[in-house]
């Protein structure tokens, strides 16, 4: 990925992702592997996978870890943590099995009807997948004005089955689920929702709301369903940064290029309303329920099919190529670099 953000001491760097020039420098230095480390740390890299002797098949199978936090919103925060640290535990072809919170409120507006909203968010959350809420820390502080949750998910993969954002070959179709930007169109329903009370009817506001439900920003049933209709090489879902950020997070870890074809990428039409009135660049805009699957061309063909049957939209949106052609976007009017987004476009309403 481009050095956006040198690595400069004393420069405040933006709000969202540490840029890659830096957590690239900080993992180097300071990230500790050892002998049972299968996955560690790096862009890209949706969880860990340690082999540490865990349940899943004749020979075990592999302990995948995922740590995520809850910033953005407030409302429905538990099941937003639940679903955003399970969907990088599948993304790795694993099943999420056990979580853990901290779940951080706010002095002076933090009650017992918060703190049960959360927790009953994140039981109902777990219930649905089958994962169990096993402990975490609580706790009221200063210095925030909303709640925070941060998740720990672990979760079990099987030996032979392990899937990284670094398995992306060149050749390899590139596949989008869903479409652009979910998770973006309900922040800034929750979040600016007095805003748009006098521009639209409630009925759009409710339904770009519930953008988390439907179309949903989980993406376990959408690797799932790729998983079992063809060799899949590579998955990884674009949440902070959008789409943009997770293709160059795909070809960083690859060590592969991209080439995408703008008419082929769909922007869903509440994000392409909200996000336009906003003034935000769905390709930069926080994108979880959207997955990113590389795989040869006749599985990739397969595995639109099988998604498409059972409901979930897929769309063929490019091609990994080598290296040295970077990472690219196809327009109307010529190819270009895929755009940069220093931060992610959804912190500009904030």
């Amino acid at each position: 990925m481009p050095e956006d953000a040198p690595d400069k001491p004393g420069v405040a760097l933006p709000a969202g992702k540490l840029p890659p020039a830096v957590l690239r420098r900080l993992l180097a230095e300071y990230a500790a592997t050892g002998p049972d480390v299968v996955v560690g740390p790096g862009i890209g890299m949706d969880a860990a996978a340690l082999d540490i002797g865990c349940p899943g098949g004749a020979e075990g199978g592999y302990l995948v870890v995922k740590t995520d936090p809850i910033t953005l919103v407030s409302g429905d925060i538990g099941s937003y943590a639940i679903t955003i640290n399970a969907n990088d535990i599948a993304c790795m072809g694993g099943t999420p099995r056990w979580f853990t919170a901290a779940v951080i409120l706010p002095v002076g507006s933090a009650t017992e009807e918060m703190a049960e909203d959360i927790f009953r968010s994140m039981s109902g959350a777990c219930k649905a997948l089958g994962i169990s809420l096993v402990g975490g820390h609580t706790e009221i502080t200063h210095g925030l004005d909303r709640p925070i949750v941060v998740g720990h998910m672990l979760g079990t993969a099987p030996r032979g089955r392990l899937i990284t954002a670094s398995g992306a070959r060149p050749g390899d179709t590139i596949v989008l689920t869903k479409g652009i930007a979910i998770e973006a169109v309900s922040v800034i329903a929750r979040e600016k929702a007095d805003e748009l009370a006098g521009a639209y009817h409630e009925d759009f506001i409710t339904r770009c709301r519930d953008y988390i439900k439907t179309p949903g920003i989980s993406v376990i049933d959408d690797a799932r369903i790729a998983l079992g209709a063809g060799d899949v090489h590579a998955m990884h879902d674009p949440t902070e940064g959008g789409l943009s950020s997770g293709l160059y997070e795909i070809a960083e870890a690859a060590g592969v290029g991209i080439e995408v074809r703008a008419a082929d990428i769909r922007v869903l039409p509440e994000a392409f309303e909200l996000l336009g009135r906003m003034g935000l660049d769905p390709l930069g805009s926080i994108a979880s329920g959207a997955l990113l699957i590389t795989a040869p061309p006749d599985d990739a063909a397969g595995i639109i099919a099988a998604l498409q049957k059972e409901g979930i939209d897929a769309y063929d949106i490019g091609r990994v190529t080598d290296r040295s052609a970077g990472v690219r976007l196809v327009k109307s009017s010529g190819t270009v670099d895929l755009p940069v987004f220093a931060r992610d476009e959804i912190t500009r309403i904030f």
